[in-house]
């Protein structure tokens, strides 16, 4: 199974967000961890998608309709989370 591992900014975003927020994204980190990342990627609530433009390699989940977090995978099978933003209109 994959092991993920939090990034110093997304560590950081953390601590702003609400707990709903980081109750849903511990959800997700439970999930990819114990069935996997490409299991967890046909969950429909959490809208995974591969990114473009300037986040090419890149994921993004759903967090909610305003919170997305941005994740890559390394060919050892580690999820990196890389950030967690507060989206306005999709400003990202």
């Amino acid at each position: 199974m994959s092991h993920v591992v939090i990034s110093r900014s997304a560590d950081k975003a953390l601590r702003k967000m609400p707990v709903r927020i980081t109750e849903k994204l511990a959800a997700w980190v439970r999930a990819v961890e114990s069935i996997g990342l490409a299991k967890v990627q046909m969950y429909p609530s959490y809208n995974d998608e591969a990114l473009g433009g300037k986040r090419k390699g890149q994921h993004s989940i759903r967090l909610s309709l305003g919170y997305r977090a941005f994740y890559t995978t390394h060919e050892d099978g580690t999820v990196q989370l890389v950030t967690v933003i507060d989206v306005n209109k999709h400003e990202y």
